[in-house]
């Protein structure tokens, strides 16, 4: 045998199902960890049934169908006593996604300026930016629930004697405000909004490939807009042009008629999107921060000022950076939602708490809350993840 041959005897690769595969056996590892995990649910699940049986506990998802037999102040759809419980579970999952929603964008919104503020030259922005992020960040979420709920409840007129601004009213019981009368019409505004927001996402897409093979920037924000807009405008001149109102007006005991945030949604909304929008600024601040300080000087022989400069160099390098943090505050808002309760909006977990207390089915209703949290975090990460690998720098 030649010393070649013996060489290619002992580098052979082994076989892919033989146990001295390293491959093999992570499989084998990882499957008996799956089935151990499995196990131990399956146990405490099955001994949870059992001790619920012997003390007549009832259990099991069958009272989903039940009438629910208690109202909900606050819904974006129609929900009466003689409703189910599934659509009171999903009343409570549309609030919480709401409130989760608009205070990621607006906390998004103002943690970004909040962040970038804090590079001012003006030391009097500078410094009020600073006093946000310090004052807000360390007070404890649920008190700011309060305090903002007590500002709406203790500190603003009654609704007799609301404050007014125009067709809008601000009282005791929330901010009322015109909303459209709906007609057909704006069905065809809805279809345009689409269609120009279609439009608005092929020309992002025109406009990165023009920058990859030029290096020309050109609007990838306000163009954008404009096309959304005008797509809405032609939609809502082709359906008639509905400029009905449904204006509220001072009642005798309440705001009547017109649309109303209720003050336990904007306490909710406000406490959360100021509170994030703190962890936010610092999160861009530390983004900002990490770029080199030679690409901040080049931008300034380039002869960019400071806007451009942060907007054009700074941020754009900064987002490998801040979008896994961020992503941590998005999933961090949506879970202090649930602190909504103690001031009375009608969440997913306030709906859970009156079901519970009345069909004594703990296990069951707290599974939801859990589910429901679980699959909009898990949403949310997802979400996050695909748009740090688009953001993220590509090397050539």
């Amino acid at each position: 045998m030649t010393p070649t041959t013996q060489a290619t005897q002992a580098v052979a690769p082994q076989k892919k199902w033989s146990w001295r595969s390293r491959a093999f056996r992570g499989l084998i590892y990882q499957a008996l960890a799956l089935v151990l995990i499995a196990l131990a649910l399956w146990y405490l699940g099955h001994n949870t049934l059992i001790n619920m049986r012997e003390r007549g506990i009832q259990s099991g998802f069958d009272f989903l169908t039940q009438t629910a037999g208690f109202d909900i102040g606050e819904s974006l759809f129609p929900f009466d006593a003689s409703q189910p419980y599934w659509r009171a579970f999903l009343i409570g999952l549309s609030n919480t996604l709401r409130v989760a929603l608009i205070g990621i964008v607006l906390a998004t919104l103002i943690g970004t300026l909040v962040g970038v503020g804090r590079f001012s030259r003006n030391a009097l922005v500078r410094g009020a930016c600073s006093a946000y992020v310090e004052i807000f960040r360390n007070i404890p979420i649920l008190l700011q629930l309060l305090m903002w709920y007590l500002l709406f409840t203790e500190v603003l007129p009654a609704a007799s004697e609301a404050w007014q601004v125009g067709s809008f009213y601000l009282s005791k019981g929330g901010l009322n405000f015109p909303v459209p009368i709906w007609s057909g019409g704006h069905v065809w505004a809805a279809v345009g909004l689409l269609a120009g927001a279609a439009l608005a996402w092929l020309y992002r897409r025109q406009a990165a490939a023009h920058f990859d093979a030029t290096g020309q920037l050109r609007s990838r924000v306000w163009l954008p807009l404009g096309l959304v807009l005008l797509g809405g405008l032609i939609g809502w001149l082709a359906g008639g042009a509905p400029s009905a109102l449904n204006s509220p007006s001072r009642g005798l005991f309440a705001i009547e008629n017109g649309g109303a945030l209720t003050p336990e949604f904007i306490a909710v909304l406000l406490g959360l999107t100021m509170y994030t929008a703190a962890f936010i600024a610092e999160v861009v601040r530390a983004g900002v921060q990490s770029v080199a300080l030679g690409q901040s000087e080049a931008a300034a022989a380039l002869g960019l000022s400071r806007r451009q400069e942060m907007r054009q160099v700074m941020l754009p390098q900064a987002l490998r950076v801040i979008i896994p943090p961020l992503t941590n505050q998005y999933l961090n808002l949506t879970k202090n939602s649930s602190l909504a309760v103690a001031i009375g909006y009608p969440d997913v977990v306030s709906i859970s708490n009156t079901a519970l207390n009345q069909t004594g089915r703990a296990v069951e209703c707290i599974s939801i809350v859990m589910v429901i949290y679980l699959s909009t975090s898990l949403l949310t990460s997802w979400w996050m993840s695909r748009y740090n690998a688009r953001a993220a720098i590509k090397e050539r």
